[in-house]
């Protein structure tokens, strides 16, 4: 088998997990493309690993190793990734990530900015129970 049919299907994986990371707007979409690029890139060490070992007498198999270690790698990124995005999903109760970055940066999701001081009687009742 040529090296060119899995680098192309490997090229159009990434590319397709790039654009969900890109445009997606769900972190648990986000999170399975991301998983997509690592696959992506796991087609390929095997690919590679193969390709050199017909060139080469002794093989190592070190692309196929690499690949094992990736796989454990993405298995815990996953793991902990849908951990934090439950959380945030049960305190927020959303996981969409532009709503989550504007309340990050201070912004209540309807526009108010937080760190401007209160007013009005909303101040007085927050000083009278201080």
């Amino acid at each position: 088998m040529h090296l060119a049919y899995p680098a192309v299907l490997s090229a159009l994986l990434f590319c397709t997990g790039l654009y969900g990371v890109l445009a997606r707007r769900n972190a648990i979409l986000v999170l399975m493309s991301v998983e997509l690029m690592l696959n992506a890139v796991n087609l390929n060490l095997v690919a590679f690993d193969v390709w050199l070992s017909r060139a080469a007498e002794e093989t190592l198999h070190s692309g196929q190793a690499l690949t094992l270690f990736t796989i454990a790698i993405a298995a815990a990124e996953i793991g902990i990734g849908l951990a934090i995005v439950l959380a945030v999903h049960r305190n927020r109760g959303t996981a969409d990530i532009d709503r989550l970055r504007d309340t990050a940066e201070g912004q209540e999701p309807d526009g108010t900015d937080t760190d401007t001081p209160a007013t009005g009687t909303a101040a007085e009742k927050a000083e009278a129970t201080a």
